[in-house]
C-alpha cells in the first residue's frame, strides 16, 4: 500500500521549509529569510504515531506575478497540490490574512483537496494569540497554531490528516509518479482539443 502524500504550500516566507524540516525530523530543506530559496519540490518520508506518509515542500506561491521564476514556482506548487492527498496551507500570524493568502486559499478550495490550515510563527506558549481567529475568513476550517521554529503545535498537524481524507486518492503510485501524472494532465488541459 502506498503512503499518502501531503503537500506543504503557501505564500513566500511563511515558514514552509522550516515546517517541512520539523515534520520529517531532518534538515533537508534550505531555510532562509530570503523569498524564493525553495523553487522546486522536495520530498521526504514522515512518521507520526506509527503512521507513515510522504510530504513535499514547495516554493512560495505568488498569485499575481509576471516573474518567470515565480511563475515556475507556482507551477511546481500546483503539481504538488494535484498529486497530494492532503494539502497543508501555511500562513503566518505576524501579517495576518493577506490578499495572497486569500488567493492561495481560493486556489485550494477549487482543487477540492482536503486542506489543513496552519498558522505559523505562533512562538509563544500559553494563551493563543487572538489574531488566529482572523484565519477563519479563509474558509478552510479550524486553523492550527504552530511554531515551526520551536515545534509547538506541529504534532497537531498530522493528527488532522486522517480525518481530512489522507490516503484517499492516488493509491498505489509513488509520489513522483503521481506528479508525472499530474504534469501530463496539466499539459493535456493546455492543449486545444481537436474538433
Amino acid at each position: 500500500m502506498s503512503r499518502p502524500l501531503v503537500a506543504i504550500v503557501g505564500r513566500p516566507n511563511v515558514g514552509k521549509s522550516m515546517l517541512f524540516n520539523k515534520l520529517c525530523g531532518r534538515r533537508l530543506s534550505i531555510v532562509e529569510d530570503t523569498p524564493g530559496v525553495t523553487r522546486d519540490r522536495l520530498y521526504a518520508e514522515c512518521e507520526w504515531c506509527g503512521r507513515t506518509f510522504d510530504i513535499v515542500d514547495t516554493g512560495g506561491i505568488e498569485p499575481s506575478t509576471d516573474n518567470e521564476i515565480l511563475l515556475f514556482m507556482r507551477e511546481q506548487a500546483q503539481l504538488a497540490i494535484d498529486a497530494a492527498d492532503v494539502v497543508v496551507l501555511v500562513t503566518e500570524i505576524g501579517t495576518g490574512v493577506t490578499a495572497a493568502d486569500q488567493e492561495v486559499a481560493n486556489m485550494l478550495l477549487r482543487s477540492k483537496k482536503p486542506v489543513v490550515l496552519a498558522v505559523n510563527k505562533m512562538d509563544s506558549t500559553g494563551a493563543v494569540d487572538p489574531g488566529i481567529y482572523e484565519f477563519y475568513s479563509l474558509g478552510l476550517g479550524d486553523p492550527i497554531a504552530v511554531s515551526a521554529v520551536h515545534g509547538h503545535g506541529t504534532g497537531d498537524l498530522p493528527g488532522a490528516f486522517p480525518a481530512r481524507g489522507c490516503g484517499r486518492c492516488g493509491r498505489g503510485l509513488h509520489p513522483r509518479r503521481r506528479h508525472r501524472q499530474a504534469e501530463r494532465r496539466q499539459v493535456l488541459a493546455r492543449e486545444p482539443h481537436p474538433r
